[in-house]
């Protein structure tokens, strides 16, 4: 029996363009790069000019002309042109006297209405296009054996990728290095929390969200910093395929379009069996005796036909939307369609992202919870403005030393950096929670400190299953010991500890001390804040050489911090 084969869409795909299934020496060898030195800047070159730029294929621009005729593109348009088309009939008929003063303003409503609309969109269009070149994204590549920063949309099958926080991914690639590499996908897959990538292969076909030695074309580096070959690059991008059903999809009227539309089919069949009517009967009830009575009568039909028109309906709704679309663009919001106001307009619910959309996605610490109490930070957002206080007044004693050491702990069991620029700006590199303890830090003055005291070593990296990292740090004010700082959910370090810091003391963590911190994360959750902990253990000279979950036990609680991703100002309370 022959067998019948299944349809390219049903064949698994070959697996050289499955690249999670190789390993990445493999990977390196087939696409011809080097794993230390990458491309070469002529073969660079050559395989751009061979495979295109690294760019999403947009749909072909329409002509100016085509803009301007899908203006008129409207049941109700059609109406008024007809009625144009009957009026200048009719003045002919009659003789051509004087101006048709009625054809000619109908014309000038339906002209002037198209005018607004053209060049409202066109407007928009160009806003657009100005965002997208300020957006224009860059990539860091290794070309041979140098680091350059090259536009993402040069990039070629087979650079080499480096990658590290904060960067945009150029394009689909397989990683041949990581470490603690996390990346942001919820543009591909939905997925909020920062997906940790590593170098395993795979196997099988294994989903989009699952493919933990990939990187994809538009996502983020959330942490950490690796290195990948790339193996896919435009339209053949994960990225590219949602790009592609997108200009597959057909535009569906909006309710207002839809509603005018209706009513200009209503309006076109109500004129003309009114004008039909009227001609029947005023032919049936008068004396028509010639030629010249039938035509007097006709033009009675039309003359009654084009007042029934409602010439200025079409300019009341272009004048309207175009209000609205100078009111959003008051508001920083574009839009490329006046329609689209009315869209919006006709919406009985949003439903938004919360982080960046409502809120400023500036993570900040607003409270700190020790065994010698709370206390409160003031100042939002990344600029490191405000103080810690404690009922009004700066903390001092036992409270301030556990804020240093929680502060100062968080800052340290911290891969972001935060950075002043040029302008005065405050930005962050990595992790937006992470980079709240250093805002905090610098509230309460003890981050030159806390850099000279500490010295990182070692890293065990977060990871979803495990909630926590820690870090292994020398401290210098002590003779160079070794210390072991961690950081993670409350309610898992919590099981890790066996002792609570006091002030300057190191107590016993009893049951009650216990409840009483379970009982502080609460009151943190319950006022919508996300909660993150941070304990620590001086280390042995003999575990100091190592770094694994077996170090993280017997560890000192310090205290949980509450922190809050502010609101926008424009944001309603409500």
């Amino acid at each position: 029996m022959t067998a019948i084969a299944p349809p390219a869409s049903a064949r698994p795909a070959p697996e050289a363009s499955r690249p999670w299934l190789d390993e990445p020496a493999a990977i390196a060898g087939r696409a011809g790069t080097d794993l230390e030195a990458g491309l070469t800047a002529q073969e660079a070159s050559r395989r751009l000019a061979r495979d295109g730029r690294n760019e999403l294929h947009a749909p072909p621009p329409v002509p100016a002309w085509r803009k301007v005729l899908a203006q008129f593109q409207d049941p109700l348009i059609y109406l008024l042109l007809a009625a144009v088309a009957i009026s200048l009939g009719a003045w002919w008929i009659e003789g051509r006297q004087g101006w048709p003063v009625d054809a000619l303003v109908i014309a000038l409503i339906v002209v002037l209405n198209a005018v607004l609309g053209y060049v409202q969109e066109a407007r928009a269009e160009n806003a657009v296009a100005a965002l997208a070149q300020m957006t224009a994204v860059t990539s860091s590549v290794m070309r041979g054996g140098q680091l350059l920063r090259v536009p993402s949309a040069e990039l070629v099958l087979g650079d080499l990728l480096v990658l590290g926080e904060g960067d945009a991914v150029g394009a689909d690639a397989r990683l041949v290095q990581a470490a603690a590499l996390r990346v942001q996908e919820a543009s591909l897959t939905g997925e909020s929390e920062a997906v940790l990538k590593d170098l395993a292969r795979l196997e099988g076909e294994v989903a989009l969200g699952d493919r933990r030695n990939m990187v994809f074309k538009g996502t983020v580096v959330v942490q950490g910093t690796g290195r990948a070959v790339i193996t896919a690059t435009g339209m053949a991008t994960e990225m590219g395929a949602i790009a592609t059903l997108l200009e597959e999809t057909q535009e569906e009227e909006t309710p207002l379009q839809a509603e005018v539309s209706r009513i200009g089919r209503m309006l076109g069949l109500a004129v003309v069996v009114i004008a039909v009517i009227v001609v029947a009967t005023v032919m049936l009830i008068s004396d028509i005796r010639d030629a010249g009575d039938v035509i007097t009568v006709l033009l009675l039909g039309v003359s009654l036909a084009v007042a029934a028109v409602p010439e200025g309906l079409p300019a009341i709704l272009s004048l309207v939307l175009a209000m609205g679309v100078q009111r959003m663009a008051k508001r920083n919001a574009i839009v490329k369609k006046l329609s689209s106001v009315e869209t919006l307009g006709s919406a009985s619910a949003i439903c938004s992202d919360k982080t960046g959309t409502l809120t400023r996605s500036e993570m900040t610490i607003e409270r700190v919870m020790t065994a010698s109490g709370g206390t409160r930070v003031t100042g939002v957002g990344y600029a490191p403005q405000g103080r810690v206080e404690h009922d009004g007044t700066e903390p001092a004693g036992a409270l301030l030393a556990e804020d240093i050491v929680v502060l100062s702990g968080g800052s340290l069991a911290s891969n972001a950096e935060l950075r002043q620029g040029d302008d005065g700006s405050w930005q962050i590199q990595g992790d937006p929670t992470e980079a709240a303890f250093l805002v905090a830090e610098r509230k309460l003055g003890i981050e030159e400190r806390r850099a000279a005291r500490f010295e990182r070593v070692r890293e065990l990296p977060f990871t979803s299953e495990r909630k926590m990292m820690s870090i292994v740090a020398i401290d210098h004010e002590h003779d160079d010991a070794l210390v072991l700082i961690s950081k993670g959910a409350p309610d898992v370090l919590l099981q890790r500890c066996s002792r609570v810091r006091r002030g300057m003391e190191v107590v016993p963590l009893d049951d009650d001390r216990r409840t009483r911190i379970l009982a502080d994360v609460d009151s943190l959750s319950d006022d919508a804040l996300r909660t993150l902990a941070v304990a620590y253990r001086p280390l042995t000279p003999a575990e100091g050489g190592r770094v694994d979950d077996a170090l993280e036990r017997e560890l000192i609680f310090v205290g949980t911090v509450g922190i809050i991703d502010p609101p926008r100002e424009e944001a309603a309370d409500r």
